[in-house]
């Protein structure tokens, strides 16, 4: 049954989870027609809500709604009412005026995408809040796996970085799991947290981490913006430590393994130049795959229907 909001994938069950994954598949098949567009959405509005600065989210949106036929709207927040005082909610009001039937929202803060969600009759998307959630991140993770992968269930991923902070480490984790995959952490101790882990393993040792010979190693970028104190010496010494470097590179290599990062990629810190051209680098698949995965949520979810959005967590 279709939804009003795409807030998060914890209260998402598996049966959705696949269901939205299967209806990718048609919405990437578009891609190779002479014609990349269908009416799903001729007459509907998209608003982009973006309080955070964003290029892939941003346009991989705004590019699903107008493969759609949707018209998109772009407030521009730097140069909105925002900067002279006004609340979301007054904004949100505002926009509410509009009759946008998307609402697709980035914020600083945890939980403002269900607060918008819960004043208004448009369907809200979160793509991005705070350090709590990005389920379409983790949609099109689970859409590039599941490519490489049909067959989920006991399929390991090893997610390498800040997952203290990571949005992404939250959402890709929990749908990874939702399809039976191992999901395992690494990273410096003070950014690998022991709360909300249960259940997944926690490595700070790299070869260590490396003999659970995961099928996929999924790089995070190192997000210094969220990051109020020193978690590791230099950007270099990450790189040393727990970074892919060449040598590593030649070692996945041997192995088979695949490599996914959600970009923006940080060269010579999570990863040397070389993983760009790695024939098994999933990273430019996830950008073409973030379109098809947000052109299956804005196809499922129903403006103006549906009860008051639950509180999760991820």
């Amino acid at each position: 049954m279709a939804r009003k909001d795409f807030l998060d994938i914890a209260s998402l069950t598996r049966e959705e989870v696949e269901y939205l994954l299967e209806q990718a598949v048609p919405f990437k098949d578009l891609f190779t027609r002479s014609v990349k567009k269908v009416p799903a959405l001729k007459g509907k509005s998209v608003l982009m809500l973006f309080y955070e600065p964003s290029t892939r989210t941003h346009s991989s949106f705004e590019v699903a709604a107008k493969r759609m036929s949707a018209d998109v709207i772009d407030l521009d927040v730097p140069q909105s009412s925002v900067t002279k005082g006004e609340t979301v909610k007054d904004t949100v009001d505002t926009l509410q005026a509009m009759r946008a039937d998307y609402i697709v929202v980035r914020h600083e803060m945890s939980g403002m995408p269900l607060a918008i969600a819960r004043q208004t009759k448009a369907s809200v998307i979160n793509a991005g809040d705070g350090a709590h959630a990005h389920p379409t991140q983790g949609l099109l993770d689970a859409f590039t796996f599941k490519e490489v992968f049909p067959e989920t269930d006991g399929r390991k991923v090893l997610i390498v970085g800040d997952i203290l902070h990571s949005r992404v480490a939250r959402s890709t984790s929990m749908v990874m799991r939702k399809l039976g995959v191992e999901v395992a952490f690494l990273g410096p101790g003070s950014l690998v947290p022991r709360d909300g882990t249960e259940g997944m393993r926690r490595f700070t040792d790299y070869e260590e981490a490396m003999k659970w010979s995961p099928d996929v190693v999924y790089l995070l970028r190192v997000q210094m913006e969220r990051q109020d104190a020193q978690f590791f010496p230099s950007l270099g010494e990450y790189h040393r430590v727990y970074g892919v470097t060449q040598e590593r590179l030649e070692r996945l290599a041997d192995k088979g393994t695949y490599i996914m990062h959600p970009g923006p990629v940080n060269r010579g810190v999570e990863l040397c130049h070389e993983v760009m051209d790695y024939e098994r680098s999933l990273i430019n698949r996830q950008v073409e795959n973030g379109i098809a995965a947000r052109m299956a949520v804005l196809f499922w979810l129903k403006p103006g229907t549906g009860s008051e959005p639950p509180m999760t967590t991820e």
